[in-house]
């Protein structure tokens, strides 16, 4: 398989270890509703993972002052998501997910603190990866309004991964954390890569990668 040609792009993340393929941006850009329906998702998605984790270290200081105004600000997004595709005359509907989000659930750490750092990272790099892919939308969608809905995410979304990665160094030195990080960026570089079999399963985190 020939690899697609790099992207001209804002979306550089120094989480990531690959670039997401001009064949996964031509693939959103031709579905916007599905990617808007999985977008919603995944912005809901978001804020229950930070929810979650308040839940499960209810006692560790500093956390729920982070992570609560963290989960209303992706609901705030879901709403924002819904909002548009509710004008289009499109509501939510289930859809079946990639393995992206289960691939990288799958290598968090069963025991603490490691499941505590490995649930940082994992969440930071899946916002990472949304942070990029919205950024190439923002510049490339030919629809206007949807360059202004990537665009306006685009302002809070760049501060969600840098949440996780303070708090993982609040907590941890810093070579360890990078030396996790790096283990866990590979696997999310290799659950991306692939080929897409049919268009309408285009995602927000789909494969599609420059390998």
């Amino acid at each position: 398989m020939t690899a697609s040609p790099p992207l001209k792009s804002t979306a550089s993340i120094r989480w990531l270890k690959s670039a997401t393929s001009r064949t996964w941006l031509d693939q959103a850009i031709a579905r916007p509703i599905e990617l808007l329906i999985d977008h919603a998702h995944c912005e809901r998605k978001a804020a229950g993972a930070a929810v979650q984790m308040m839940f499960r270290y209810l006692c560790e200081p500093g956390l729920g002052e982070v992570l609560s105004p963290l989960a209303r600000e992706e609901l705030e997004h879901f709403e924002q998501v819904l909002a548009v595709l509710t004008s289009r005359g499109h509501y939510l509907e289930p859809l079946p997910a990639p393995a992206y989000g289960a691939e990288l659930a799958r290598r968090i750490r069963k025991t603490e603190p490691h499941r505590m750092l490995d649930s940082f990272l994992v969440a930071g790099l899946i916002e990472a990866r949304s942070h990029e892919r919205m950024a190439l939308l923002a510049e490339h969608s030919p629809d206007a309004e949807l360059r202004n809905l990537y665009s306006d995410l685009l302002i809070s979304e760049a501060r969600h991964f840098g949440i996780y990665w303070t708090l993982a160094e609040s907590r941890w030195c810093r070579t360890m954390i990078q030396e996790r990080l790096d283990e866990l960026a590979d696997a999310e570089s290799t659950a991306l890569n692939g080929t897409l079999l049919r268009p309408q399963d285009i995602r927000m985190h789909s494969v599609g990668i420059i390998v």
